[in-house]
């Protein structure tokens, strides 16, 4: 049957209708939104916030109208499965270096060395050996929340590893390969805080791949480990690995402390204790890294106006002040571990939606969005000359990013929306 014009019509006078595959902080907020409505089943929806499983088994099927939204472009796992991720930045920095010289290639040289294993085996055995008594990590390539990672020294450790159940062939007779892992090369001087070890998770929004468009979230957090870092004992993930999923068993964890610190504080602590102007270039080649990994996969991407991704990019930054990618989530935890952490994140997806404005309130040449400024364009996006001048505001870069800045959400969205408003009074 032919499908009623007046059911699927944009959303305008009615109500949105969402979907929601999960059950934490983004259905809390979906539910809170004005004006939104949840439906379930087969109903019709405009907005859809689904699991990437649905994106793989049904995405390719779906007829969608021209104002729905999905929260994930179909191929996402281009940049966020550890492998893939590795490939196409390897790719970029050949690119790079073929078009404009070692010098610019270098710009990629924010990951660790990585091979794919079984594939690149014999590779990453030819690298170990040219650097005795290094320490590797090995992780599957398609986990989370630290699940299968360990650290080593030794190939007999490989060995034994590869013996084990977890790289044996599935129970699948059609399947006969091992699960695939990358192993790394392990940052052994981490910057240190309190002597822990942490890393930092980032939010980007990409409302597109073709032109690129990337929005930055000012907020974020570090992640700190329990135990103080030691190279002595490699064994401990408590000491090695930040993920919350783990350093929440610890038997001294503490739930109402946690483990974690605002990017507002790191930001602070870094530029007490190494300078402002330092602390602006780490941020800055953050900046870098958040680019150029999405550019390493830009002609890759599937890119479609129905889908856009908020993506959660860890960070680990050594003692030199040097940002290292760690790698990048397609579906970033949103289940809060704290209040604060609550509070964060219903910032973070209500700007979400913000951005996406399903309710059609915004012009679309908006620079910032609650807690989201506008980083990317297809080209790198600066601040206005005002912006630049003012002292309060200008932290030694002139791109539009305030990451780890103060995050005024609700007095911008006001205006935004008020500024907006009469933008379109004024057109009409």
């Amino acid at each position: 049957m032919p499908r009623n014009p007046l059911r699927n019509k944009p959303p305008g006078d009615r109500a949105i209708r969402f979907k929601c595959s999960l059950q934490n902080t983004i259905l809390d907020v979906l539910r809170l939104r004005p004006g939104w409505q949840e439906v379930t089943g087969d109903a019709e929806w405009d907005f859809y916030w689904c699991d990437v499983w649905w994106m793989k088994e049904t995405f390719d099927h779906a007829y969608l109208e021209e104002h729905m939204r999905l929260n994930h472009f179909r191929n996402h796992y281009e940049l966020t499965r550890k492998n893939l991720m590795v490939k196409n930045l390897k790719r970029l920095r050949r690119q790079l270096e073929k078009e404009s010289g070692k010098l610019e290639a270098q710009k990629c040289d924010f990951f660790p060395s990585t091979y794919e294993l079984p594939s690149e085996y014999h590779i990453f055995v030819d690298e170990y050996r040219r650097n005795p008594g290094s320490i590797w990590i090995m992780k599957p390539i398609a986990k989370s929340q630290g699940k299968g990672i360990f650290l080593f020294k030794r190939l007999k450790d490989i060995t034994d590893w590869k013996k084990g159940t977890e790289y044996q062939p599935a129970s699948d007779p059609n399947k006969e390969t091992p699960e695939t892992y990358v192993v790394s090369r392990y940052i052994e001087n981490p910057y240190l805080i309190g002597g822990r070890k942490f890393d930092i998770r980032i939010y980007c929004l990409i409302t597109s791949y073709s032109p690129l468009k990337v929005w930055l979230y000012r907020n974020g957090f570090a992640r700190f480990s329990n135990t103080r870092f030691s190279l002595e004992s490699i064994d401990d993930n408590y000491v090695h690995l930040t993920n919350v999923a783990i350093q929440k068993t610890a038997p001294d964890y503490d739930a109402e402390r946690g483990c974690k610190w605002s990017i507002q504080q790191l930001r602070k602590y870094l530029t007490a204790r190494h300078g402002q102007e330092k602390t602006d270039q780490l941020f800055n080649k953050m900046n870098e890294v958040f680019i150029l990994s999405l550019q390493s996969v830009q002609k890759t991407m599937i890119n479609d106006k129905h889908c856009f991704e908020l993506y959660g990019y860890d960070i680990l930054i050594d003692d030199n002040l040097k940002p290292w990618l760690i790698e990048v989530n397609a579906s970033p935890s949103l289940t809060a571990s704290s209040k604060e952490d609550y509070t964060l994140k219903c910032g973070l997806l209500n700007d979400t939606l913000n951005v996406i404005d399903m309710e059609n309130r915004l012009t679309g040449k908006e620079k910032r969005i609650g807690g989201f400024d506008l980083l990317f364009d297809d080209g790198p996006v600066y601040l206005d000359d005002a912006l630049i001048s003012d002292p309060i505001n200008n932290y030694g870069t002139t791109m539009n990013a305030f990451l780890g800045c103060a995050n005024n959400r609700r007095e911008n969205l006001r205006h935004v929306y008020r500024t907006a408003q009469l933008v379109k009074k004024s057109s009409n």
